[in-house]
């Protein structure tokens, strides 16, 4: 749950370098999001990402103010920079290309600082899915929550959609166990809804918000990811090609990171599977209102239509 407060002093003036407002983070209210914030350890990831590895990467974030997890009851708080008046993306419209490209090329900054980096194996919290108890647990919960999946998201499935996110789960391990590359800090949840945009009134050219799952995983999910169902379809054919020739053309220039373009292209191409996971699992364990049935639906018809046009399927 998010909330903006405005901040006064007792005499109704505040000193010049306090915020006149501020966003402060707490417990999802429904008690559904709530149980699985604290099980999927989603809060205590944001708390310690803000305090411990924010400071290290160089995508602009909104100033954490305080953060503070307590471990015995799973409560956090998080104060943080007002973003105002930067606007929030939207899932269910998608984005402008112009959009597309500050988002893609934003992420190399995320990725960049810590590519490779081996103290990332010693942050024990970070989401991973490098071992074989990882793989099963996902599994596992694809195999429960698929069902309810189809019952709810089936209808809006093209035909070809349809057979392919029923032939992916059978390959859903192999898909997690034969991941190639180097490993970096990733946001695990990259869309449109947890980035901010500025507006014509100001504020940042993009910011990123919602770091409740962020990993130490392969950097090209998180590109995927995004283009997989930020912007639609027609535009994605259209610019995604260049946009990752892009990105990886800013590692190199930025943070000295060299890696071929061929092997990101189909890096990118593979990991057209990671929205429909998210699609899949997502939907189902979180509170549902029309909103994020609009979300969830746009978010899986655009990322299978991915995997669909990039042949994902047979690169597993």
């Amino acid at each position: 749950m998010n909330l903006r407060l405005a901040l006064t002093g007792a005499d109704g003036s505040l000193p010049h370098s306090v915020p006149r407002s501020v966003v402060v983070k707490l417990p999802s209210p429904d008690e559904t999001s709530r149980a699985t914030g604290m099980a999927l350890r989603n809060y205590e990831r944001e708390v310690k990402f803000y305090n411990e590895v924010a400071p290290t990467v160089d995508i602009r974030v909104p100033r954490c103010y305080h953060a503070e997890w307590d471990a015995d009851t799973g409560d956090f708080v998080i104060v943080l920079e007002d973003l105002a008046p930067s606007a929030q993306g939207n899932q269910i419209t998608g984005c402008s290309l112009e959009h597309a490209r500050t988002s893609v090329l934003e992420l190399a900054r995320l990725h960049g600082p810590r590519w490779g980096d081996p103290a990332l194996h010693d942050i024990e919290w970070l989401s991973r899915r490098t071992t074989a108890d990882d793989t099963a647990m996902l599994v596992g919960m694809w195999g429960i929550l698929f069902p309810g999946f189809m019952a709810t998201y089936g209808k809006y499935l093209s035909p070809e959609a349809t057979d392919l996110v029923q032939r992916f789960g059978p390959m859903l391990a192999d898909w997690i166990d034969n991941r190639d590359g180097p490993l970096t800090v990733t946001h695990g949840d990259y869309r449109l809804d947890n980035l901010m945009y500025a507006t014509p009134e100001g504020g940042s050219p993009i910011a990123t918000v919602d770091w409740q799952s962020p990993g130490h995983g392969a950097a090209l999910a998180d590109v995927s990811y995004f283009l997989g169902a930020g912007p639609q379809p027609e535009d994605r054919r259209e610019i995604e090609k260049g946009l990752v020739a892009e990105y990886v053309e800013a590692l190199r220039r930025d943070y000295n990171i060299d890696i071929d373009h061929d092997w990101a292209w189909q890096q990118y191409r593979r990991e057209a599977f990671a929205g429909v996971v998210m699609a899949v699992v997502a939907s189902q364990i979180v509170g549902g209102t029309e909103r994020s049935e609009a979300m969830f639906a746009a978010m899986a018809t655009r990322h299978l239509q991915h995997a669909l046009d990039l042949d994902s399927e047979s690169l597993i």
